[in-house]
């Protein structure tokens, strides 16, 4: 820890396709575009594009807008997230993609019992004080220098989108009629648009001002309308930095230790369900009979195909000893309702640990994230594997998002005798750092790591640092791109939390991963990995994973290479030597 944050780096993207549910686990937006807003997005830098880009951009727009007309504020995220990846410089996608995660942001902190308690709780003082507090964190540990007139344009907007949201509006301004809210939501961009912004100091001041004349002309509680500017402030500057509510900071923590309060399962969203990926052993949905390929359909009272998943995820989650009620639909399409326990369960980052191919001796293990846990669990692994002969190693790191930026290195370096793991590099000189190997006695055995869109962040370093030193092959598709680290920062103020972005990060030859991704020597198209449901729920083999099997007969080709370059080296009279 060093001033107040995780100084280990977070890198765990935001993955709303899957969660761990560990468990413990017309539209409305568009009078958004206000003047000050439009500005603000209009920044975006002009390209010149053909007239094929037009068409997929505007086919993107139409898909978007729909789902915006829908409400799916979850899908709309995600499509806009994946469609400005492919057309960052499109001011539009970019504006559309903000104004979806306002909707989602304040839909999900309205369904979160301990962000609730604290608007009940904190006085509109003390939410100032937090709010002044995360600005003090932006301008003292954020990647990227400040603008406070985008800080406080952003801030409003998530006012406007929450005064148009059902989840907010039912519970801070249930007795104000519907044309009075519209018209102060009107008015909020004209009352603030001639106060300074030239400091965070200004910012505290302008909020303090609205969260008056909202109370004044709406009765609404002040500590709402300035944890809705908050929200604004911190979610829109990129997508990874974040305000933690209570019970999201304890996750966050738990996440990192390795163990949680939950049912012990991974989900995956379905069309209407969420599909249960995995089971972790001796957890409580293990012991209720739960398996993998199964589908949970209800939480509770609630069907899950009217929730984000994120939202199941806050619903699954309770007290340790409480219990949760689920529908549960099973292979054979026959539904069953059970009560399960929450129970504190210890998450395995390494799973199927196994000989892919006995014969040869091919080693398999499956990261699925980097925690404090990761760099013994790995060892562990490792030595059984060692100790029933294996002769070289699989490591997959599909759909793996990231996790501590301590636990990439650590587990980089024990494949790796010397070099570069990574550089990172901040506005904050502290965070400007190289990471190199340094440990005794590493791993030789011939490598192979598996990769796809999927893998992001932590997953980058250890694949990049692995690429870039030549220590194995990369087999499947472009990495998810995510180079960026985050600090966890426990506020003083109020038990909130925020993930800052702090840093950039690089591989050891000075590549950006972000936006870029690490690109495989051997290019593989996507299938369902082995142990894992496919779309009809049934668990997939070996044989079906087209990825495992390019990389087997990797190491068939390069035993061959090998064979025939130690016999030419024997014919000539030069022995091959072991390094």
């Amino acid at each position: 820890m060093l001033n107040g944050h995780a100084r280990m780096g977070l890198l765990a993207r935001v993955n709303t396709r899957s969660i761990f549910a560990r468990l413990s686990a017309g539209l409305v937006c568009s009078c958004l575009a206000t003047a000050g807003y439009a500005q603000v997005v209009s920044q975006a830098t002009p390209v010149v594009i053909t007239e094929p880009q037009v068409d997929i951009q505007a086919e993107a727009l139409a898909k978007g807008l729909e789902l915006e007309k829908e409400r799916l504020w979850s899908d709309a995220v995600r499509h806009y997230e994946g469609v400005s990846r492919d057309f960052p410089k499109n001011a539009t996608l970019y504006q559309r993609l903000i104004i979806s995660r306002l909707h989602y942001d304040v839909n999900r902190r309205y369904q979160d019992e301990s962000f609730l308690a604290s608007v009940r709780e904190l006085s509109t003082s003390q939410a100032l004080d937090l709010y002044s507090e995360v600005l003090a964190n932006l301008n003292t540990h954020y990647v990227d220098n400040v603008d406070w007139q985008r800080i406080m344009i952003h801030g409003t907007a998530a006012l406007e989108v929450a005064l148009t949201e059902e989840k907010f509006v039912g519970r801070t301004l249930a007795n104000v009629p519907p044309a009075k809210i519209e018209a102060f939501r009107q008015s909020i961009h004209r009352k603030t648009r001639n106060r300074s912004t030239a400091t965070r100091f200004d910012l505290r001041g302008t909020v303090a001002f609205v969260a008056q004349v909202a109370q004044q002309e709406l009765g609404l509680s002040g500590t709402a309308t300035v944890l809705e500017f908050l929200g604004g402030t911190v979610s829109t500057l990129d997508p990874y930095t974040r305000l933690l509510s209570p019970s999201q900071l304890d996750e966050m923590f738990s996440n990192i230790e390795g163990n949680f309060v939950g049912l012990g399962i991974e989900l995956k969203t379905d069309e209407d369900s969420l599909r249960i990926l995995s089971v972790i052993p001796n957890g409580p949905a293990e012991e209720a009979g739960i398996v993998a390929g199964e589908r949970i359909v209800r939480v509770e009272n609630s069907h899950t195909k009217e929730m984000s998943p994120d939202v199941v995820a806050d619903r699954l989650r309770g007290p340790e000893r409480s219990f949760v009620s689920l529908t549960v639909v099973g292979k054979d399409d026959q539904s069953r309702e059970m009560s399960i326990e929450r129970r504190r369960v210890e998450v395995p980052c390494v799973e199927n640990v196994r000989f892919v191919n006995p014969e040869k001796r091919v080693g398999y293990l499956r990261l699925t994230n980097f925690q404090k846990t990761t760099r013994r669990d790995v060892e562990r692994a490792l030595h059984q594997l060692h100790k029933l002969g294996m002769k070289s190693l699989i490591i997959d790191l599909r759909g793996n998002p990231g996790g501590l930026l301590s636990a990439a290195v650590e587990t980089a370096d024990r494949f790796l005798r010397s070099g570069k793991i990574l550089t990172t590099r901040g506005r904050n000189t502290s965070e400007n750092y190289e990471y190199r190997a340094h440990a005794t006695n590493t791993w030789s055995v011939p490598l192979v790591v598996l990769i796809d869109h999927d893998s992001a962040s932590a997953s980058e370093i250890f694949a990049g640092a692995i690429a870039d030193s030549n220590r194995g092959a990369i087999i499947g598709e472009t990495s998810y791109g995510k180079g960026s680290v985050q600090g966890i920062f426990r506020m003083d103020t109020a038990k909130f939390g925020l993930c800052l972005t702090t840093a950039k990060f690089y591989s050891p030859s000075g590549r950006a991963i972000s936006h870029n991704g690490v690109i495989p020597n051997i290019q593989v198209e996507p299938s369902y990995i082995a142990a894992r449901p496919n779309d009809s729920g049934e668990l997939t083999t070996d044989l079906q994973d087209t990825v495992l099997q390019r990389a087997m007969k990797h190491f068939q080709a390069t035993t061959r290479s090998n064979s025939s370059i130690a016999n030419r080296n024997t014919t000539s009279g030069v022995t091959s030597g072991t390094p």
